[in-house]
């Protein structure tokens, strides 16, 4: 025994140690080979269903790919070097398969080291543009499918730094693309321009209570930037390489072809710019083009959006969500709020849906209003359309039928439910290629169709119906009947046929795609991935449901140890992430899947299960408040509960030492982990990452607290850890990365709070990983991540002294 205690203190010794000067860590064999698996392919399928494009990239970036050079701007993060986003995911190969075909052909062609992004089919759906990152800049490529060649048509000339930089033509032979301007200055090196002088902003007296953005422009030599990197010349390439001029520089943002492929919509960004919000909410102008780049009409101009009513259901005023009607040849919609945009104002119609039809100079008419604010259109032709609204607040949405010809015909609402509940959730409409070769209703007399997850309180169970919308009446026409594996319905192949796409998994199957054809009741397979996770093939997982000391159903999913010996005890890890909501109902309603494949991604607790842990996943963490009470006003007591009722239910089933259990989360589930650890004596140790623990620094609200700091400063104060830090007597892994991005996390919370903790003797160590944003990227990082988890849990939950410890709260 004193031998273990001494190695025990040696190493202590040795991992306090290790803070000072410590290079990238690996963590042990037996995550390392899971954590570097490598994954299948991502895949793309035409909409007949004819051929697969196979997707294949590195499943983590390196340090040094993170360490190149980065401006981070109005929102965006660019490479100035490249001109695109300097966080890009790049796939490395492509391969290409005709549905039916047993072995995949590898796409010829491919430039040597290919970093490939930004994948666009053509109108016929026979090639796919792409972009390609070189060292200097952006190239497109095209991939003939049918052929499995590509071939490069410009030169490294791209600006893709505002996205959308390839849209094609019609005629599947032209692409209309974004390029460098001839005319870009220099960019100013802001770390060594001498300054002209302060910065300054000015409040007039306008409320403009913003969430805490971060990549805001905060300097004259940022904005400058940003307008140098922002700025394109649009051209017109053909698949040949032919480039002919469209547009002049400009800080182009979207662009959008009409159906019938005669228009194009182009958006601009305009001055003034805001030191505030992210450049989505600069001035901005949109024009319609005809194919010479002729301008035809200015449909919308919107000024700087930085003031807006309080509330998450405020918007602003004028025309928005301006795009194309999908079974029209070029007929623009948008909506406007008929509340000023304010919640708080009382209208029996919040927003109004308006149509103008190609020339675009007769007055817009009016096609429909909602109670509520206005989400989107399922467009299906003049007598058939689906829109939707929804409403924060209640987290009610309602669903519309409505004709779209006659404006005098009052829309029907043929689903009014709260968007929280799963069981009731009557799935999404089934849609077809038109012949615009845009996605609309797949329409079969008076019958259309929608596909649905299908979670019940049996289980899940995936679905796809008839409604009739004459009579008002649904039809099941398929269920899956799988009680061993987890069936996803992809999409619609050919609905008339009875043809869809879907995906089967199970625990140890890795997910694969099929062609279901539900009137043959037949399955033929179009993959054949393998699964990854070897070692993980012989897993016990199990959905475990029990009770908070309220009543409230609560679920998990729990995995035992890969060594485990029946009536032994062992360690935990609970990992979690609190959600809200406004009625217990939906908060108690089961999402978990045991047939969903078990699957270690880089964030995942589960790898310890080969280390002798049991895991507790996705743990379910409701905050509920009802009626006129906010889920946030009793937070604390409510996730004390949760944690508690968790621990509980695997102790009662005989598999955990409860003094050895860890708690842990990711962003919202980091600052839930600091409050379980100040607020209860439940866990043994915490890591959390990327987290947010003092909320006076979000004053204008957070995840879903709507109230500003000045409104509810109790609950700000209540919720927040660092407020609390003299109560953390639990060891304490903080994880962070040093540029997040994240609205709320800055790498400062994590600073600010170790330091509180450390000066007030709280047992803490904080790792601050260089260049990662609020998910991780780099290999190197994410392995020394995992090393660091591995060394905290063994060291404070596995090896730890047992103790009685009591599942009481603290004051």
């Amino acid at each position: 025994m004193k031998t273990k205690m001494l190695l025990i203190i040696v190493f202590l010794a040795t991992y306090s140690y290790a803070q000072e000067n410590l290079s990238y860590q690996k963590p042990p064999k037996e995550i390392l080979e899971l954590a570097d698996a490598d994954l299948a392919p991502g895949v793309q399928i035409d909409s007949k269903g004819e051929h697969m494009v196979l997707l294949y990239r590195n499943q983590y970036k390196s340090i040094a790919e993170l360490s190149e050079k980065e401006l981070r701007l109005a929102g965006l993060r660019i490479n100035p070097i490249t001109n695109i986003g300097s966080r890009t995911t790049y796939y490395t190969n492509l391969k290409v398969k005709k549905i039916g075909d047993k072995e995949t052909k590898q796409v010829t062609g491919l430039p040597k080291n290919p970093r490939l992004s930004g994948f666009s089919w053509s109108p016929d759906e026979s090639m796919i543009a792409c972009l390609n990152t070189t060292k200097t800049g952006v190239e497109v490529w095209v991939l003939n499918v049918s052929e499995g060649n590509a071939t490069k048509i410009t030169d490294a000339t791209i600006n893709a730094n505002m996205r959308e930089s390839i849209n094609w033509f019609k005629d599947n032979q032209h692409l209309l693309i974004k390029t460098l301007p001839k005319n870009r200055k220099p960019l100013i090196d802001s770390s060594t321009a001498v300054p002209n002088g302060p910065t300054v902003s000015v409040s007039d007296g306008s409320k403009a209570q913003n969430r805490t953005y971060q990549d805001l422009l905060k300097t004259p030599n940022d904005e400058f930037n940003f307008e140098q990197l922002s700025s394109s010349e649009i051209k017109k390439v053909s698949i040949t390489g032919e480039v002919k001029d469209f547009l002049p520089s400009d800080m182009y943002r979207g662009i959008s072809f009409s159906p019938d492929g005669n228009y194009v919509m182009i958006t601009k960004i305009k001055r003034p710019f805001s030191y505030l919000v992210t450049y989505s909410r600069f001035p901005s102008e949109s024009n319609i083009y005809d194919l010479n780049g002729k301008l035809v009409k200015t449909v919308n101009n919107v000024p700087l959006d930085e003031v807006r009513p309080k509330g998450f259901m405020a918007t602003r005023t004028g025309k928005r969500n301006m795009e194309w009607r999908d079974d029209k040849p070029a007929t623009l919609v948008w909506a406007e709020a008929l509340d000023n945009g304010d919640p708080e104002i009382k209208v029996k119609y919040r927003d109004a849906v308006y149509q103008l039809n190609a020339p675009f100079n007769t007055s817009p008419k009016l096609i429909l209003k909602t109670l509520q604010r206005f989400s989107g259109i399922d467009w299906g032709n003049d007598d058939i359309a689906i829109a939707t609204d929804y409403w924060w607040n209640t987290r009610n949405t309602k669903t519309y039928l409505f004709t779209p010809s006659d404006v005098n015909s009052e829309a029907k609402i043929i689903s009014d439910r709260s968007y929280q509940d799963v069981y009731s959730d009557p799935g999404s409409f089934v849609t077809a290629k038109n012949e615009f070769g845009r996605n609309t209703l797949a329409i079969q007399g008076n019958k259309i169709f929608l596909m649905g997850a299908g979670f019940t309180e049996q289980g899940q169970f995936p679905f796809v119906d008839e409604y009739n919308v004459k009579t008002n009446k649904k039809k099941r026409i398929y269920q899956s009947e799988y009680t061993d594996k987890l069936e996803t319905l992809s999409s619609a192949i050919n609905m008339k046929d009875g043809e869809i796409l879907v995906r089967l998994e199970s625990q140890t199957a890795y997910p694969n795609y099929y062609i279901r054809n539900i009137k043959k009741k037949s399955i033929k397979a179009i993959t054949a991935f393998e699964n990854p996770f070897k070692s993980l093939e012989d897993v016990n997982k199990r959905v475990i449901n029990y009770k908070r000391n309220d009543g409230l159903d609560l679920e998990g999913t729990l995995y035992l140890p890969l060594n485990y010996e029946k009536g032994k005890k062992y360690p935990m890890i609970l990992w979690a992430y609190p959600r809200e909501f406004k009625d217990k109902a939906s908060a108690a309603q089961s999402t978990a899947n045991p047939n969903e494949f078990v699957y270690p991604y880089w964030g995942s607790p589960i790898y310890w299960i080969t280390k002798g842990y049991v895991v507790l996943d996705d743990a379910a963490f409701p905050i509920v408040g009802e009626g006129s009470n906010e889920p946030n006003d009793t937070f604390r007591t409510q996730l004390v509960g949760n944690a508690k009722a968790a621990i509980d239910a695997v102790d009662n089933l005989g598999f955990i030492d409860r003094n050895k259990v860890a708690v842990g989360g990711h962003s919202y589930g980091a600052f839930m982990t600091a409050n379980l650890l100040s607020h209860s004596n439940l866990f043994a140790a915490g890591i959390a990452r990327s987290g947010a623990y003092n909320r006076t620094l979000t004053p204008f609200g957070f995840q879903s607290e709507e109230r500003s700091y000045w409104e509810a400063p109790n609950v700000y104060y209540n919720m927040s850890p660092f407020m609390h830090a003299d109560k953390m007597k639990t060891p304490l892994l903080l994880i962070h990365g040093v540029a997040d991005n994240n609205s709320g996390t800055y790498p400062l919370q994590s600073e600010r709070y170790f330091n509180a903790l450390k000066g007030l003797g709280a047992t803490v160590r904080l790792v601050m990983l260089p260049k990662e944003s609020h998910g991780y990227r780099a290999k190197e990082s994410i392995m020394h991540m995992l090393w660091e988890q591995d060394q905290w849990l063994d060291t404070y939950v596995k090896n730890k002294k047992t103790i009685n410890i009591e599942n009481t709260i603290k004051n």
